[in-house]
């Protein structure tokens, strides 16, 4: 690759790490001297611009060389082709509105391409030294059905469950912890990373389930040996991080002077808060700003009703407005108003916080956050897979408004801007419908022409609203409104 002035240029590795500019630059830690301990499952930006951050600084507070991570990805082999010719070296570039920085990290020592190696993925989760396997495969990753369990009709947990090469993450986990077992390979812990609530206990419950449907004989070694060797811990983590733009990597390859393929953007803003639930040891993430607890629920809540729900209700509004980024629809004062009055009307009162954080102030960082003009966090990357996202986000604070008597406006306004964003989007091509359930929502609301028949054809997607929701009489007028009011 050529930078802007037309000379060409090598590319990060350890063998040019030297080469990348000031120490300020270079990983905290050395990448050649960190041993794998840690597994993680979906290695995509937000791991990058996160956990492994906090893995590496934590290891640089500790001067702890056991951390290095082994990671897989799980449906592309992009990462991995990103990564695996730069040593596992990438960088990531932080930005805020009035500051920047750049930094290489390398607590990524080994990538592997889960579809097509999943027996690599098998024999790190059984490996000795490793005592922690993170994951964040997004919400459909976790491949469950519509009660929250394993959904064994799915064709690649089936063909996991039948004993092939194991494709799913939660089938490569089983299968790492039956080999593991076998070896005595020690205790482990299971730490899902991904915006579920109950992130541990769902991880946790999709396992047992799996390991449910074993042989018997199978079945008995890994039940007798799993609850004493085992943990799933929940945890919240916080950062945005949008997808990354050719610009990008030209403004990496001006900081640098090497090629980084692998680069991830991300806000200065992190957080990751977990359960104190390890079955064996675990890298001193605390000594990097991770804040330990006995109940992440008050904080997960709090974090996916108003982080969470407040930005999917800024792509669906913003989007149909034509807004192409958050930042850009933050800045339009009739949906700023939307996203504040949500907040403190439809969300707040719904929530009981830990002590250590002020919901006021919380949601006022957010907001501050949304208006990044230089994350360029688009309202289509915000709005994929909104079936999934919308019974967390946004489904629960009405379900508890409309238990407490209050039909809440806001929350219906945004649940009424997906609606319109998926009719919608027959007319409007800008409009991506990018979901697991597409073809089904769109088949739903193809012949509906006016607000109440878009209302009724989703509504009736019962795996999305259920069946009190559809039942509601005045939140479904209010939801017609709403519709009418986009339309």
């Amino acid at each position: 690759m050529a930078d802007r002035s037309g000379a060409v240029t090598a590319r990060l590795s350890l063998a040019t790490l030297k080469t990348a500019g000031p120490q300020a630059l270079q990983p905290a830690v050395d990448p050649r001297e960190l041993q794998i301990g840690l597994v993680h499952l979906g290695i995509g930006a937000f791991h990058r611009a996160h956990q492994a951050v906090f893995t590496e600084l934590a290891a640089a507070a500790t001067g702890s060389t056991d951390w290095g991570i082994a990671a897989s990805t799980q449906r592309s082999a992009t990462v991995r082709d990103q990564l695996v010719p730069q040593d596992g070296l990438y960088s990531v570039l932080s930005r805020g509105a009035h500051e920047q920085s750049l930094r290489i990290i390398g607590s990524v020592r080994e990538v592997i391409d889960g579809a097509r190696e999943p027996q690599d993925v098998v024999a790190r989760i059984a490996d000795p030294d490793v005592r922690v396997v993170t994951l964040t495969v997004t919400e459909k990753g976790y491949r469950r059905d519509a009660g929250g369990g394993l959904d064994r009709a799915d064709p690649l947990t089936a063909a996991d469950l039948a004993g092939g090469d194991p494709r799913t993450a939660i089938g490569q986990l089983v299968r790492g912890l039956q080999q593991r077992g076998i070896r005595d390979a020690g205790p482990i812990t299971l730490l899902a990373c991904d915006n579920l609530v109950g992130n541990g206990q769902v991880l946790s419950r999709l396992v047992h389930e799996f390991v449910s449907q074993l042989p018997s004989g199978q079945r008995r070694d890994l039940e007798s040996w799993m609850p004493t060797a085992v943990s799933f811990p929940s945890c919240m983590v916080d950062r945005i991080v949008p997808a990354t733009t050719p610009a990008d990597h030209a403004d990496v390859l001006d900081r640098l002077g090497l090629e980084d393929q692998g680069a991830v953007v991300a806000e200065p803003f992190t957080q990751w808060v977990i359960e104190d639930d390890f079955a064996a040891a675990r890298p001193a993430w605390e000594r990097a700003g991770a804040v330990f607890t006995t109940d992440v629920g008050p904080w997960e809540t709090a974090k996916l009703r108003l982080l969470n729900g407040t930005h999917s209700t800024l792509a669906y509004l913003g989007a149909l407005r034509g807004h192409r980024t958050i930042a850009e629809a933050m800045g339009d004062p009739e949906l700023a108003t939307v996203a504040r009055s949500l907040m403190r009307e439809d969300v707040i009162p719904t929530l009981t916080p830990p002590d250590e954080l002020d919901l006021e102030q919380y949601a006022a960082e957010i907001l501050d956050r949304f208006l990044n003009p230089v994350l360029r966090h688009t309202t289509a990357q915000v709005a994929m897979d909104g079936s999934q996202k919308l019974p967390l986000r946004l489904l629960g604070p009405i379900r508890d408004r409309l238990a407490a008597g209050s039909v809440p406006h806001w929350a219906t306004l945004a649940v009424a801007g997906w609606m319109t964003y998926v009719s919608a989007g027959r007319d409007r091509p800008e409009l991506v419908l990018n979901d697991p359930l597409a073809a089904e929502l769109t088949a739903a609301t193809a012949s509906a022409t006016t607000p109440a028949a878009i209302v009724d054809a989703l509504l009736a997607v019962r795996s999305i609203f259920g069946d009190d929701l559809p039942d509601h009489a005045a939140w479904r007028a209010e939801l017609v409104t709403a519709v009418r009011s986009l339309t």
